[in-house]
């Protein structure tokens, strides 16, 4: 069975991404002047989130020891998340085709990942999504190993609002996610957010994966895959920085419309959303 907005890679092939010239990722936007979505309930998430239990026996970087750097397969997944009635299990989600092949999520394990996370985020091309400022708006270290470890500590091991993953694209780690609650995070503080607005964040691993329009296939992908397998989300946000005008072309490609600008620590944001369809999954 397939939902309204994704096909299972079983399936048959959806319509085809238009094809993307190298250069429309670094198209020059001129984003309009509009005021920010409203409805729902106003921000949320300005309680600290509850305090976590005890942390298993930590390595260098504060993760858990024994680190492998092996490549993720669905039997190695972790289970479900104390609190995956916040997002629901991910890792049950299943394929979504897109015309590259069949792709999917992972949950991360930080003790499998860290290497692999490592060094994608220490690719000078990553440098926007490396510097996203985590809360308070402090600088990321200059080791891209701990830099890569502080950011997977801050979402490893919570309370399942926000859940980083791995993007499968037949059964090759190629993406790094972040699928996380809105409504709950700092952006519900700047931007009326709706209850169970989900967002999504992407980082391409490797630069032969960029330039070439697949972020926008797959962020049209994994937006859909939220949609169908989150009956309470009626929207999927992003928010990528206003001057990465690469990931705002790629939102816009994949469905999404601008919103807003905000201004978020440390640095300032366009609000895409994409909506659901009336008629909602099927």
């Amino acid at each position: 069975m397939t939902g309204e907005h994704g096909r299972t890679a079983g399936g048959s092939a959806g319509t085809a991404d238009p094809p993307v010239s190298s250069t429309a990722d670094t198209v020059d936007l001129r984003l309009p002047d509009k005021t920010p979505d409203g409805g729902g309930k106003g921000p949320a998430g300005d309680a600290d989130p509850p305090a976590a239990g005890p942390e298993p026996a930590a390595g260098a970087h504060g993760l858990p020891a024994g680190s492998t750097g092996g490549a993720p397969d669905a039997e190695s997944a972790p289970g479900p998340s104390p609190g995956r009635e916040l997002l629901g299990d991910i890792a049950s989600w299943g394929p979504a085709a897109v015309r590259a092949g069949s792709f999917r999520l992972l949950p991360v394990r930080a003790e499998r990942d860290l290497p692999l996370l490592a060094r994608w985020l220490g690719d000078p091309a990553s440098a926007t999504l490396r510097d996203l400022r985590d809360g308070a708006g402090t600088p990321p270290p200059a080791d891209p190993v701990e830099a890569a470890a502080r950011r997977l500590r801050a979402r490893c091991g919570g309370d399942g609002r926000d859940i980083p993953c791995l993007g499968l694209l037949d059964g090759v780690p190629m993406s790094y996610w972040e699928i996380y609650r809105a409504d709950l995070a700092p952006l519900a503080r700047h931007y009326p957010t709706r209850p169970h607005d989900t967002g999504v964040r992407l980082l391409l691993g490797t630069a032969a994966d960029r330039g070439r329009g697949l972020g926008s296939a797959l962020l049209r992908a994994v937006s859909g895959l939220v949609l169908d397998n989150r009956p309470s989300c009626t929207r999927v946000v992003g928010e990528p920085d206003l001057r990465d005008t690469p990931s705002v072309a790629a939102f816009l490609r994949a469905d999404f419309r601008f919103s807003a600008e905000v201004d978020l620590p440390g640095r300032r944001a366009a609000v895409l959303i994409r909506d659901r369809s009336p008629h909602g999954p099927r």
